[in-house]
């Protein structure tokens, strides 16, 4: 019998109907019913990993900054602290998507997967600091798709002799990465090749011409990204799970290994997950407020290129947590969350972070382009280049990874001596 039909008619009748008010579904969120508790949630949240040790380096952030302590400890202090909650923030929002299904989990670490590299865009945005703005973009993406990905090749290669992943899919992702490399193309083309582009052309002042291609470019990347996502999500997920093709059932038990899907155990609960979230992202936006501050003199006093410091020292970083867990996929046979985690972070870098960092350029008067100097719109290209045809063919070996890493290894070399 439902709830209407068993109301009495009058308001003083035998019992009264109890209604789920809004009110009552706020306050059983917050206790977390049937879910871990606040404490039980933050101790595995804080004590989860031996890599949050390094949570230490958080209060020496803040106390160098503020004490004002020898700018190479400020930076030295404010790249420590960021790796552990860097960790920290993918871990809440995979606790925060448990319960949330699978379209909302997918947006979740979509949007949340390089949280990191939006904070310290923004903060270096804020701080007129453009150039580190478009080097730390490109180095996410170089370290995505060569040192990361050739180190999980490299490791995973030297405990099983191949490694399979859905070729179709890979090859749809590096497709992508290309389409966004020539687009990267096209405002460096502008600028040297057309009179237009070349006439009062600086850094710090592009023409009108560069900042109408810039910002349309980059309105036009989120749509494309946005596509992307229905398209991996919705539309075509199959291409993104791993082969079980006639191939794989000759390797059954590599096969075993790739279909194999783990899900993340629910170890906190939903209100403690999400104020984790958004505790760890003030306190990153804080230490990528002080890195960003001391990139500047740390270069001079130390004598290192600045163009170094946002192509290779800031990515690292950055996705030190995110690398962690691709060698370990990689050595574990589950090759398709490897390409998941290097090559999907490296779209969201170029067709979400830097698009938006336009925007938001944009927003708050810096005249952020997608003017890349030459010389790092080539390393692009040609990286790109490389691992779409290493990728092409489903399948990974230690010898690819090692190509990889000495790609990188060379590019880390030239920005070096920039």
């Amino acid at each position: 019998m439902s709830c209407s039909e068993s109301a009495p008619l009058l308001e003083n009748g035998g019992h009264m109907c109890h209604r789920n008010l809004p009110s009552t579904r706020v306050v059983n969120l917050l206790k977390g019913e049937g879910e871990p508790s606040w404490a039980e949630s933050f101790k595995f949240f804080i004590f989860g990993t031996w890599f949050n040790i390094l949570l230490v380096f958080v209060p020496l952030s803040f106390i160098s900054h503020n004490m004002d302590w020898d700018v190479g400890l400020v930076f030295l202090f404010s790249s420590m602290a960021i790796v552990p909650l860097a960790q920290l923030l993918g871990e809440a929002t995979d606790q925060l998507s448990v319960k949330l299904g699978e379209t909302i989990s997918g947006l979740l670490n979509a949007s949340f997967g390089n949280a990191v590299e939006i904070i310290v865009g923004v903060a270096a945005l804020l701080n007129g600091q453009l150039r580190i703005v478009q080097m730390s973009m490109i180095g996410s993406i170089l370290s995505n798709i060569l040192l990361v990905l050739g180190c999980s090749f490299l490791a995973g290669g030297l405990y099983h002799k191949q490694g399979f992943f859905n070729g179709t899919g890979a090859r749809t992702s590096t497709s992508l990465m290309a389409l966004l490399c020539i687009t990267f193309a096209v405002p460096a083309a502008y600028t040297s090749t057309t009179d237009t582009g070349m006439q009062n052309h600086c850094s710090d002042c592009p023409t009108d011409g560069l900042l109408f291609i810039s910002r349309g470019t980059a309105i036009l990347l989120l749509g494309v990204y946005c596509a992307y996502l229905w398209f991996q999500l919705k539309s075509h997920p199959f291409l993104f799970i791993a082969p079980s093709s006639a191939t794989a059932e000759q390797n059954s038990e590599v096969t075993v290994a790739l279909a194999e899907t783990e899900e993340t155990e629910p170890r906190m609960g939903t209100a403690a997950a999400g104020a984790a979230l958004l505790l760890v992202t003030v306190i990153i936006a804080f230490c990528a407020e002080y890195l960003v501050t001391s990139i500047e003199e740390t270069a001079a006093h130390y004598s290192i290129s600045k163009a170094f410091i946002g192509v290779i020292l800031l990515p690292i970083v950055g996705n030190a947590a995110e690398h962690v867990t691709s060698v370990w996929m990689a050595m574990r046979n589950k090759y398709e969350l490897t390409i998941t985690i290097c090559v999907g972070s490296s779209i969201q870098i170029a067709c979400l972070v830097v698009p938006l960092l336009v925007i938001v350029g944009w927003i708050v008067g810096q005249p952020l382009t997608l003017h890349f100097h030459n010389f790092e719109t080539i390393v692009l290209f040609a990286s790109v280049f490389l691992v779409n045809l290493l990728l092409m063919d489903g399948n990974a070996n230690y010898l690819e990874g090692l190509m990889l890493l000495t790609l990188y290894m060379v590019i880390a070399l030239a920005f070096w001596v920039t």
